[in-house]
């Protein structure tokens, strides 16, 4: 079975700004009914922690702390009572239904410090005709400067034929950073496009019996009912 070579990937070099500063409110409230009220308010509650420093409970701005989480592993600078700190974005809890954040949690970073984080695979290109492009791995785990969080991993699948695999080991990694996913990982898999006559044996093979179409399914009742009138005995 044909692999990709390494070159097939690419990182893309756009990167996460570490401009998102947000001025944030120490939190003296705790409980879901004073999280109700920072909410009502048009706020976000979160946590800060890491390091080996106590929590620090805060209210961040609900518009701004939106749109500065649109990515994953968002860096922010965090201006608590004038002082500035890293942090990286852990875990956002969102609305089901309303697009709005209910909680985040922060990890405190340093500048030079690495993480290891997940960081989306983007696909590319156009495989070539009657394939299927299959993202078995969604994610990767990477270990990179928290100041250096690439937004995505871009792979190119140009041209890919059936039967083309991207391993985790083909990914091309940002200068300074090291892939923690298993290199083995299948990451994209390329298969052949299934034909219908192919579908219809498997369907006829597994016992599974097609929907008759819609058009012939409403013909047989129009042809009944013709033949019903051509011959009143029926």
């Amino acid at each position: 079975m044909a692999t990709s070579p390494k070159a097939a990937t690419r990182l893309e070099e756009k990167q996460l700004s570490t401009e998102n500063r947000l001025d944030v409110e120490l939190r003296t409230e705790f409980g879901k009914g004073a999280a109700r009220r920072v909410r009502r308010a048009g706020k976000v509650p979160a946590v800060v922690y890491g390091h080996g420093t106590d929590p620090i409970h805060i209210t961040m701005p609900g518009h701004d702390t939106m749109m500065a989480l649109k990515h994953a592993n968002a860096l922010l600078t965090l201006v608590i009572d004038g002082n500035e700190q890293l942090a990286l974005a852990k875990d956002v809890q969102r609305d089901p239904i309303k697009p709005v954040i209910e909680h985040v949690d922060l990890v405190v970073v340093r500048k030079g410090e690495k993480v290891t984080v997940d960081v989306p695979v983007h696909t590319v290109g156009e495989a070539a005709a009657e394939t299927v492009v299959n993202v078995e791995s969604p994610t990767v785990q990477i270990e990179v400067e928290a100041t250096n969080i690439p937004e995505n991993i871009e792979v190119s699948i140009e041209g890919l034929e059936a039967g083309a695999q991207i391993l985790a080991a083909g990914l091309t990694m940002p200068a300074g950073a090291t892939l923690a996913t298993d290199p083995e990982s299948l990451v994209v898999n390329v298969t052949a496009m299934i034909s219908q006559e192919a579908l219809d044996a498997e369907l006829a093979e597994a016992g599974i019996e097609q929907e008759e179409p819609a058009e012939a399914a409403e013909e047989a009742p129009a042809e009944a009912k013709a033949g019903a009138e051509a011959d009143p005995e029926a």
